[in-house]
């Protein structure tokens, strides 16, 4: 289907635009054909696509910040864009706004293993992070599936998390520092190498801010030094509900392992059969654990994670006797979702976070939804902490299907918020959660956060139409009791 083209007055201001742009960043920086753009109409969340009006590729800071000032003083939106791993259409473009990619800026500035930490430009891979300091003993601890090819930049602007944040955080809690350009083109350093920074949280503000605030260019993240002995523990149990119960026991013992990861029969089956990770067939609930630390505590805590599944009635257990066999074990995890991609045409990977003593009522309202929606669900949940992942399968070339597994996905967002939850434990809200904040927030709760927009990006040029269902003009904002009237979004063409 053709994208639908922006309005006359757009298209007129259009080569004004490219024409400025390209005066800033010269060569390739630029791109403005329609082909070209199209590498660039969609995040993870390809359900939705829109052609940008044009994509600029800056390399430093000077030129980000020339951009922004440029764009600020024509009126000209601008939507941040990483590596496009999101999922939750944040970096869905607009038709007219600049979609400013910062996949140039991969250069890992600093490592500074005496205060623990690395500067890095936001478009460096996690795992590039880890990989830099591997050498020397240290790691960056949040690990989110699309780690090989998510940028860091991306990171910061969802929150994301990972296997591992259970023990050791989300990036907010791994994130010492950011350099960040305003839309008015001034530079920024909030935050650095010091474990804490003095004055408000404006770094916590940033952190999952998903675009709104700033254009984030340089970044100080906390390195760790690797545990002594790592080990992983297959459980298996015949009932989701009884692997709930172990993962409740194992918290409530007091035990906090380095990642606890659970998953539902549909998606051992495909992970399993995509690739050889250990996983037992005959199960309907894995529970992968990894303890962590000093060699003896780690013997001591798998001792006791062995009874405790016992007592919920695992039906299989199995400790890692080698690295090569802990990685084994993590394989499957780390492949959820290419093989659900083997099992259906297509699949929406939802995001949302329970308290954990609620799952088993989840999952069986989940079961019902299932039924009324005739499709199929597939669950991964990051179960220490209550993130649940689940993949809504259908098939976008059957009539209504897309639309279903819309309202789907919708239902259980809204279940995670009934049972005392959230709409997002790490891909952040977007376009696809956006409707659905006045389930979570009241209507002043939500101006109190917009109040902040304005304090940052005064004209709401900065990634327009995102996480907020109702837009007020920072020129009312100022009255707390403000009616404020809805502004119209752009129209985001859905495939």
């Amino acid at each position: 289907m053709k994208m639908p083209l922006p309005d006359r007055q757009i298209l007129a201001k259009r080569a004004q635009i490219v024409g400025r742009l390209r005066a800033l960043v010269p060569g390739e920086g630029v791109i403005a054909d329609e082909d070209e753009l199209r590498v660039f109409e969609c995040d993870g969340l390809m359900a939705y696509k829109q052609l940008p009006l044009v994509v600029v590729l800056p390399e430093t800071t000077a030129q980000v910040s020339a951009i922004l000032k440029t764009c600020h003083a024509l009126g000209v939106k601008i939507v941040p864009r990483g590596a496009g791993t999101g999922l939750s259409g944040g970096a869905l473009p607009l038709a007219d706004a600049v979609t400013l990619g910062l996949g140039k800026f991969k250069k890992i500035l600093d490592i500074d293993y005496a205060n623990r930490c690395a500067v890095v430009q936001p478009g460096v891979t996690n795992m590039a992070i880890t990989n830099a300091v591997a050498g020397e003993g240290y790691y960056y601890a949040p690990d989110p599936s699309s780690r090989i090819a998510c940028t860091i930049g991306g990171n910061v602007a969802e929150n994301a998390g990972g296997m591992h944040c259970l023990k050791y955080g989300l990036t907010t809690n791994n994130l010492l520092g950011v350099e960040m350009v305003l839309m008015n083109g001034e530079v920024i350093r909030l935050g650095g190498k010091h474990l804490d920074a003095g004055g408000l949280d404006l770094l916590g503000a940033i952190t999952g801010s998903e675009g709104l605030l700033g254009v984030i260019t340089e970044v100080t993240v906390r390195i760790l030094k690797k545990p002594a002995t790592q080990r992983a523990l297959l459980l298996g149990f015949d009932s989701v509900e009884a692997g709930g119960d172990c993962v409740a026991k194992i918290i409530a013992g007091g035990i906090v392992p380095g990642a606890m990861e659970m998953m539902d029969k549909m998606a051992i089956d495909a992970m399993q059969r995509f690739v050889d990770s250990g996983y037992p067939l005959d199960v309907e609930s894995l529970l992968v654990v990894e303890l962590d630390g000093p060699e003896a505590e780690v013997e001591y805590l798998t001792g006791r994670v062995e009874k405790i599944a016992s007592e919920a009635g695992s039906t299989f257990l199995r400790v890692s006797q080698s690295e090569a066999e802990r990685e084994q074990f993590w394989k499957g995890r780390m492949s959820a979702f290419p093989s659900v991609g083997r099992i259906s045409p297509d699949y929406m990977t939802m995001d949302g976070t329970i308290p954990r003593h609620r799952l088993p009522q989840v999952l069986a309202r989940m079961t019902e939804m299932s039924a009324k929606y005739g499709l199929r669900v597939a669950n991964v949940f990051h179960a220490g902490d209550g993130n649940l992942h689940p993949l809504v399968l259908f098939d976008a070339n059957k009539a209504g299907d897309l639309d279903k597994a819309e309202a789907f996905g919708a239902d259980i967002l809204k279940l995670c918020v009934e049972v005392g939850g959230v709409l997002s434990g790490e891909h952040g809200i977007g376009v696809e959660k956006r409707d659905l904040m006045g389930k979570m927030f009241t209507e002043v709760d939500l101006q109190q956060q917009q109040l902040l927009k304005c304090a940052f990006d005064q004209g709401g040029l900065l990634n327009p139409g995102k996480v907020y269902p109702t837009l007020h003009r920072c020129a009312e904002m100022g009255r707390l009791h403000v009616s404020g009237g809805r502004l119209p979004f752009p129209d985001i063409p859905r495939f």
